[in-house]
C-alpha cells in the first residue's frame, strides 16, 4: 500500500495546542486591545496564528456581533468551544478577562487620581484617533472577503453604507438597525442561493 510522502499529506490547520495555549493567546490578545480590539483580533487569529481563514473570521465575527455581550468575548467563547468544548470556552473566556481585569482596575485607580490633568485628557483624545484608524484599516482589509460573499461586493457596500448612515448620522439604535438590515441581507442572500 502506497504511503503518501510527507509533502503529499494534507497539512493540518494550525490550532491551539492546549487549554494553556488558548488561555495565553486570548490573554495576550486582550492586553493588546486598548480602545478597539477588532484589528488586533483579525491580525492575531487570521494572519499570525492562522486559527481562522479570513472568510471564517468574517462569519464568526458577524455571529459574535449579533450575540449579546462584548464581540471579542463572544468570539473567544466560540473559538474555545470549537477546539476544546466547554473547557476551551471557559479557558478562552478566562484569558480574555483575568489579566485585563487587573490592568483595567489599576488604570481606573490611576485615572481617578489624575483625571483633572489636561495632558492626560489630551493623550486620551489622541488615542481615540488612533483607534478609529485601526478600525478603518481592518475594515479595508475585510473588503477583500466581501468580494466572495454571496451578496457580492456592491450589495455588501450598500448595506454597510446604510448601516453607517443609520447609526452614525441618523443615530438610530443598533437594536433597530440590526434586525432591519440583517433581514434585508438574509432575504437577498436566500434569493441568490435559491436554485
Amino acid at each position: 500500500m502506497h504511503q503518501p510522502a510527507a509533502d503529499e499529506r494534507p497539512r493540518e490547520r494550525p490550532r491551539p495546542e492546549s487549554l494553556t495555549d488558548l488561555f495565553l493567546s486570548f490573554t495576550f490578545l486582550a492586553l493588546q486591545g486598548f480602545g478597539g480590539v477588532l484589528a488586533v483580533v483579525q491580525r492575531e487569529m487570521v494572519e499570525k496564528k492562522r486559527w481562522l481563514t479570513q472568510e471564517e473570521f468574517v462569519e464568526e465575527w458577524a455571529v459574535a456581533q449579533i450575540m449579546p455581550g462584548p464581540n471579542v468575548v463572544n468570539l473567544a467563547l466560540m473559538l474555545g468551544a470549537r477546539y476544546f468544548g466547554l473547557r476551551g470556552a471557559l479557558a478562552a473566556l478566562a484569558g480574555m478577562l483575568c489579566v485585563p481585569l487587573i490592568v483595567v482596575l489599576l488604570a481606573a485607580i490611576f485615572y481617578a487620581r489624575h483625571a483633572d490633568n489636561p495632558h492626560l485628557e489630551a493623550a486620551l483624545r489622541g488615542m481615540g484617533a488612533v483607534v478609529a484608524g485601526m478600525i478603518a484599516a481592518t475594515g479595508f482589509k475585510l473588503l477583500v472577503v466581501l468580494k466572495k460573499s454571496v451578496l457580492g461586493l456592491p450589495a455588501c457596500l450598500v448595506l454597510g453604507a446604510a448601516c453607517l448612515v443609520a447609526i452614525a448620522v441618523l443615530r438610530l439604535p443598533l437594536v433597530l438597525v440590526l434586525p432591519v438590515l440583517g433581514s434585508v441581507a438574509c432575504v437577498l442572500a436566500y434569493r441568490r442561493l435559491k436554485p
